[in-house]
């Protein structure tokens, strides 16, 4: 599906219809009632995880329930096809990854416009992507994971938490930089794909730290690398894939907020101060670092570019694979 690259700030226009005085008193109140966090994708996840944290410091700060709203189904359409048709009022935000900007090279149809029915808050957090594989198997670095897969092409299999995710575009990264041959298998959740991994069913996987760092502390699985430029606080102890002699490979899972298009902008500017503000204080980029997020922060115009930079970037690497959302 294609979509006008247009940039989706369009941050003044749901406020037109209130004059300014109304407007400032109006984000002075805030909320008056309980405000829905939509995230797209099922309980346990890192969306999930993610949004949960904030959901809870949200509502410590105004004083008013902000409750995580689980819509999955349909690789996260379905809830941000919800966000999109909500109402610009501020009573509900979305949490989303990359799939915003990935699915719609990756269907055929998705039920919104990441550039028409979206204003961003903040670029949040990133998490890097981890290669991390089954103690069985020989190897304790990418390049004796690279070699064994050229040993015995068509032998072995990576898991993902789902067709089309960050980890199973990074995954394909990492086959068509290399020439591997290796199968992938999607799996519903980053938990399905970590556990089938430790169970030996597919014995390489490509997710985001927080389902991993706690079976690599436990000895259940081993992680290779990170791909992205910097190692991973939650993993400081592995290598990023450039370090291991694959710059090419790069690949963050990032989680933004955001809010539908034409809420007004004085929320959008509160939303962002506050946001911006909790994931500054140390308890909470302590909690983040334990769990593989790194904190950004960004304004709405930076967090827009990242959209538009990462649906160029993944858009070539389902073209060049032939993914297609089953």
């Amino acid at each position: 599906m294609k979509f006008q690259r247009r940039q989706f700030l369009h941050l003044a226009v749901g406020a037109a219809a209130l004059p300014a005085v109304s407007r400032v008193a109006w984000a002075q109140t805030y909320p008056a009632r309980p405000v829905r966090v939509i995230v797209p994708y099922a309980p346990g996840g890192p969306t999930d995880v993610f949004g949960r944290l904030i959901a809870q410091r949200l509502s410590e700060h105004f004083g008013k329930q902000f409750y995580v709203d689980n819509i999955g189904g349909g690789g996260g359409n379905i809830g941000m096809g919800q966000g999109a048709r909500a109402a610009p009022d501020g009573y509900t935000i979305i949490i989303v990854s990359p799939t915003i900007v990935i699915n719609p090279s990756l269907y055929d149809k998705v039920p919104f416009d990441p550039y028409k029915d979206f204003d961003p808050v903040t670029l949040a957090v990133t998490s890097p992507d981890v290669l991390s594989v089954n103690p069985s198997l020989p190897v304790k670095t990418a390049n004796e994971l690279v070699a064994l897969i050229k040993a015995g092409p068509g032998k072995y299999s990576f898991a993902s938490p789902g067709t089309g995710t960050p980890g199973h575009l990074v995954g394909e990264q990492f086959r068509q930089s290399l020439g591997l041959d290796i199968v992938h298998v999607p799996y519903n959740s980053a938990g399905l794909a970590i556990g089938a991994t430790i169970a030996g069913h597919t014995p390489i996987a490509f997710t985001t730290p927080p389902p991993v760092v706690p079976q690599v502390k436990d000895g259940k699985l081993r992680a290779l690398a990170v791909a992205s430029k910097s190692r991973s606080p939650a993993l400081p102890d592995v290598p990023t894939m450039t370090e291991a002699g694959y710059p090419d490979i790069e690949g963050e899972a990032w989680f933004a907020v955001i809010v539908p298009a034409r809420t007004p902008k004085e929320l959008v500017t509160l939303l962002h101060r506050e946001i911006v503000r909790i994931l500054a204080l140390p308890d909470m980029k302590e909690r983040l670092a334990a769990l593989g997020f790194e904190p950004v922060g960004s304004t709405p115009e930076e967090c827009a570019a990242q959209f538009r930079t990462e649906l160029a970037k993944w858009s070539k690497v389902i073209r060049a694979a032939g993914i297609k959302a089953m």
